[in-house]
């Protein structure tokens, strides 16, 4: 049976212990929802064998039930909103509740029971990416079985046999389906609690809309020019940060279902690339790394020891997927002088601001009107102003003394004394400037005593 307190801890709106036992008789367990789309606390094993939970970016972990020694969980598909930022809902197609769905987790050499109850106004399936499962589980509609019609519920059953991180989504209407949002990511702990065990364990996926703005529903037809680049169907300001404890063993498991690559950089680390979709690299194989570029359909997991305190900016390295919801048609007007202009548009149009005529870090502090359901292009305040970011961003925060299962947001990083990075008021040298587009060659004797021979 489930234990109660890890429910809800979990913030999940889910049964009673009685209610519980009731579905479990009728043979359907019941869907746990999510209406929240902050970063939930982690879910502890309450039976089967032990693990290391991880932790959703901005989501949850699906709570199962043990039938017979079978874990069964079930998943609904479903319209969702899915609040990206606040000031801005999208309305999505997902599972219980949410887009990203629930993460689920399970153990090396389990056999899982899926159920999939289908509330969508069309048929679906559910393929899991990049498991190693029985030909009629793969889950590709009309080629391995047929359709879930709407209203109806089919079951998924297959044994774990190999760990990693993998995902799932829909292959029916797919184009449509995963426009819309229906994904989830899927962790299968290692058999052996203490193989590639790390203190803390975060996973998200990336995912990427076109949403006009002053809308809410994707365009679905969009197959490159997205503008809202997603953790977990999340923009900054209001991703949540990566929380840990200083010296600590970090995991971060990232999956990728947009239509384009993504080098996701973190600062003030290396790291090494410990994982991917076909499995843990040996020792000897990985390689280390401040950016991991992660495929189309791809997942990548990478660990670091957390020995630097501080709030460490982690990225996708594309500038425009640091960016909400823009025009990709506005016009360079760097180095433009548009006072004269300005004023006389203002006769007309009291709140009108002139963009981009010194670059766009304006746009970072500037207030102006929004369509409803918008937030702003830039956004995001730390300690030091405006941070002029947006989309696929947000902190790793290393602090000293954090109890092992907080993961709550310690506030912006205390830098000691001198640390920080200040306004010079001394004499300058004069500045060494180059005189022409051509190559320079090398000083030939840089420093050096004698001849060289």
């Amino acid at each position: 049976m489930f234990n109660r307190r890890q429910f809800f801890g979990a913030g999940a709106a889910l049964l009673s212990a009685a209610a519980w036992t009731k579905t479990s008789a009728m043979g359907l367990p019941d869907a746990p929802t999510m209406d929240s789309a902050k970063t939930q606390p982690p879910v502890s094993p309450s039976a089967g064998p032990d693990y290391q939970p991880v932790v959703t970016l901005n989501g949850w972990t699906l709570p199962f039930r043990m039938n017979n020694g079978v874990k069964e969980f079930h998943l609904v598909a479903e319209p969702v909103e899915r609040e990206m930022a606040e000031g801005m809902t999208a309305y999505l197609w997902g599972y219980n509740g949410q887009s990203p769905g629930p993460t689920i987790e399970a153990v090396e050499g389990d056999k899982v029971r899926i159920f999939v109850t289908n509330k969508l106004p069309e048929h679906t399936t559910i393929h899991w990416h990049g498991m190693i499962l029985p030909n009629g589980m793969d889950g590709v509609g009309g080629l391995t079985q047929p359709h879930i019609p709407s209203g109806k519920t089919f079951v998924y059953e297959f044994d774990l046999v190999k760990s990693g991180t993998f995902m799932y989504h829909p292959h029916a209407d797919e184009m449509v389906q995963m426009a819309m949002g229906m994904m989830g990511s899927f962790v299968i702990h290692p058999k052996d609690p203490a193989f590639m065990r790390v203190d803390r364990d975060f996973v998200f996926l990336l995912n990427a809309f076109d949403i006009e703005p002053g809308s809410y529903v994707p365009r679905i037809m969009e197959m490159t020019d997205f503008n809202l680049w997603c953790f977990n169907s999340r923009i900054f300001p209001d991703l949540d940060p990566l929380v840990v404890a200083r010296n600590d063993r970090v995991r971060v498991r990232i999956g990728n279902l947009t239509m384009t690559n993504h080098p996701i950089h973190m600062h003030g680390y290396d790291f090494e690339v410990t994982c991917t979709d076909g499995g843990w690299v040996r020792p000897e194989a990985r390689w280390p790394e401040v950016t991991i570029d992660i495929p189309v359909g791809a997942m990548r997991a990478y660990e670091f020891d957390a020995v630097r305190e501080g709030d460490w900016a982690i990225h996708c390295h594309k500038s425009h997927h640091t960016m909400n919801a823009m025009g990709h048609d506005v016009p360079t007007f760097i180095g433009v002088d548009k006072t004269n202009l300005a004023k006389k548009i203002r006769k007309l149009q009291p709140d009108y601001a002139p963009m981009g005529t010194r670059g766009m870090a304006d746009m970072g502090e500037m207030e102006m009107p929004l369509p409803d359901n918008t937030i702003k292009m830039m956004a995001g305040w730390g300690p030091f102003g405006a941070m002029e970011m947006g989309g696929m961003f947000s902190v790793v925060k290393v602090r000293e003394g954090l109890a092992a299962n907080d993961y709550s947001d310690p506030g912006w990083f205390k830098h000691p004394e001198g640390t920080v990075a200040w306004e010079w008021t001394g004499e300058l040298p004069a500045p060494a400037r180059a005189d022409g587009a051509k190559t320079m060659a090398p000083d030939q004797n840089p420093g050096a005593h004698g001849k060289r021979g």
